[in-house]
């Protein structure tokens, strides 16, 4: 007997194969019939008529944050809700293990700086009682309701050798000592190595571990890498924000070399007012590939809404200069500079200098529309573009959104709008989603969590597919969206609606699916916010199996499962994978 069977469905089966109308029948968490309608006669304990839906493998988003998260929210809320039902984590060097008891204080505060998660939610959320990277892994075994697979980052296994030393070179014996910490953390499962040498800074305003490491540790690391099985690599450096340098794509091309493994990073930014920058992140995975290595891109295939605040870190932080320096002052130091005519003016010639690389998107001020106020002096100015503000005050408009966040004590809300929502760019990213070394991913969801929702990426691009600009088939975007992320990490028998597969399914209304407003809620521990969004025509999600959510709400159920490399991951080359059709110089 059918533990389930689902009929009448537009069945999209990942492969990119044409949608039929099809029956798949489910039994022990797995796919055992897929035929068309009406062909499965098997008895099933229950049965549901999906006329009119479409039935497609449950999400994979390769780039999340949800190492955290997952000890208190074992859904990775709102991801499941956008019918993802396998994340990866651990990215960008970031990991919660291996990690000693003294180092934990240090650890949460740079996932708060640098990721963006609120610290009394890390504080109050997650118990800190595990040491190794398999004691990490088994605190979330039985206690998730997605599939979880986790590299092992960089900056814990550095903190965890060196401790406090870790802004020094690290030793001979310190980096073999890395080495065995990173083969340990594979043999417990991890899926692979992640590092980060771009221009990310601790709780205490210093460069994260892993950003002191030689080149030659990355690459003593990268070689472990390649004797287990299933496993990847991933990487931040500061040409992902902008473009590659001559030595990071030596680098890079060295790492994926050295490993013999795919690597991925995250996440390439397409913008028609910045031609070249596309084809010269392209130009690395060409050149990787000259040599025998991979490198994947990340690219996301919507517009992601942001807002910033002057109080709390953000990317304006990034912007070179006096940025950083100044927006970490104490607020009534900070406010005194902001409003200092020369230090305003200093600040904008930085912003828009060359270093500012992706980020000078971010400095037309007078596009940011203000969101939430705080001041009697602010009333009626929500939802206004500053430009208009700025023009009725007789102000520039660095100068007056700088006077509407002082009135808040710094605390106003800020909405960036896109520079990049021209059919321009529309044209590029149709074109770059076509390359052989660029994939759909780059959500960082779980980070972030005050100022983005990048979860949504998931059904937000099935309703442009199938209603806004119908960039792609839909059989196209549900293949970018399952098996392409489940070929690149090797997971086995999952990301596509076949016989034998693993029953990660999502049930969708094609007439509605979509993602709601993002909106700001308090529910995470220590009553910490957070933006969030609801999904629109969810219908079912099923994890492993089990039905773990229903009309856009999680059930109850907790059928994920952790992933762990040579058990639920096999091996893959770079000469193994292709994503598509190569795209044109």
């Amino acid at each position: 007997m059918l533990d389930h069977l689902i009929t009448g469905a537009t069945v999209v089966d990942g492969t990119g194969a044409p949608s039929f109308r099809g029956d798949v029948g489910i039994r022990d968490g797995r796919i055992v019939a897929v035929g068309p309608a009406g062909s499965i006669t098997e008895e099933a304990a229950s049965t549901e008529d999906a006329s009119g839906l479409v039935l497609a493998p449950g999400f994979i988003d390769p780039h999340t944050h949800y190492d955290a998260q997952l000890h208190w929210d074992g859904y990775a809320t709102p991801s499941v809700n956008h019918g993802v039902t396998t994340i990866v984590g651990g990215n960008c060097g970031f990991t919660l293990a291996p990690i000693k008891a003294e180092d934990a204080d240090y650890t949460r505060r740079m996932m708060a700086k640098v990721e963006g998660m609120a610290l009394p939610a890390l504080e109050n959320g997650i118990d800190w009682s595990w040491e190794t990277f398999a004691e990490f892994l088994g605190k979330l075994e039985g206690n998730i309701g997605v599939n979880a697979a986790f590299m092992a980052g960089h900056c814990a296994i550095r903190r965890y050798v060196m401790g406090a030393d870790f802004g020094k070179e690290a030793t001979p014996e310190q980096v073999e000592a890395m080495v065995a910490e990173l083969k340990k953390a594979m043999e417990a499962g991890a899926i692979g190595f992640s590092t980060g040498r771009s221009n990310h800074t601790d709780g205490d305003g210093n460069p994260v571990p892993s950003r002191h490491a030689s080149p030659e540790e990355v690459i003593a690391l990268c070689a472990e890498v390649g004797r287990h099985e299933g496993t990847q690599l991933e990487v931040i450096v500061a040409g992902c924000l902008d473009k590659f340098s001559d030595d990071e794509i030596d680098l890079l091309t060295q790492m994926t070399v050295t490993a013999n493994r795919p690597m991925n990073w995250n996440v390439l930014t397409v913008d028609s007012a910045d031609p070249d920058r596309v084809p010269r992140q392209i130009y690395a995975s060409e050149k990787a590939a000259e040599a025998g290595g991979k490198i994947v891109i990340l690219t996301l295939p919507v517009l992601v809404p942001m807002n910033m605040s002057l109080l709390t870190y953000c990317a304006l932080n990034l912007l070179p200069g006096a940025w950083g320096k100044i927006l970490s002052l104490p607020v009534p130091e900070r406010i005194a500079k902001l409003r200092d005519p020369e230090t305003r003016a200093d600040l904008l010639h930085s912003a828009n200098s060359p270093e500012a690389g992706v980020f000078r998107r971010l400095v037309d001020f007078g596009r940011y529309v203000i969101g939430d106020t705080y001041s009697d002096a602010n009333k009626g100015l929500s939802g206004r573009k500053v430009a208009d503000i700025a023009a009725e005050r007789g102000q520039e408009d660095f100068e007056a959104l700088v006077e509407i966040c002082a009135a808040d004590d710094l605390r106003t809300v800020l909405w960036p709008m896109p520079t990049d929502n021209d059919q321009a760019s529309w044209d590029l990213r149709q074109e770059v989603w076509e390359s052989e070394h660029v994939i759909l991913g780059g959500s960082d969801a779980g980070a972030h969590l005050d100022r983005m929702c990048g979860a949504t990426y998931t059904t937000r691009f099935l309703g442009d597919t199938l209603r806004g600009r119908k960039l792609v088939s839909l059989e196209r975007a549900v293949q970018m969206l399952t098996s392409d992320p489940a070929k690149l990490f090797g997971l086995k028998e999952r990301g596509r609606i076949t016989e034998g597969f693993h029953a990660d399914l999502v049930l969708f209304d094609p007439q509605t699916v979509n993602s709601a407003n993002a909106r700001m809620v308090n529910d995470l521990p220590g009553d910490s916010a957070r933006l969030t969004s609801e999904s629109e025509g969810i219908v079912s999600v099923r994890v492993n199996g089990v039905e773990t959510v229903r009309d856009g709400q999680v059930t109850g159920s907790l059928a994920g499962s952790v992933l762990r490399s040579g058990k639920d991951t096999v091996t893959v080359t770079p000469d193994s994978v292709t994503f598509g059709p190569a795209i044109a110089k």
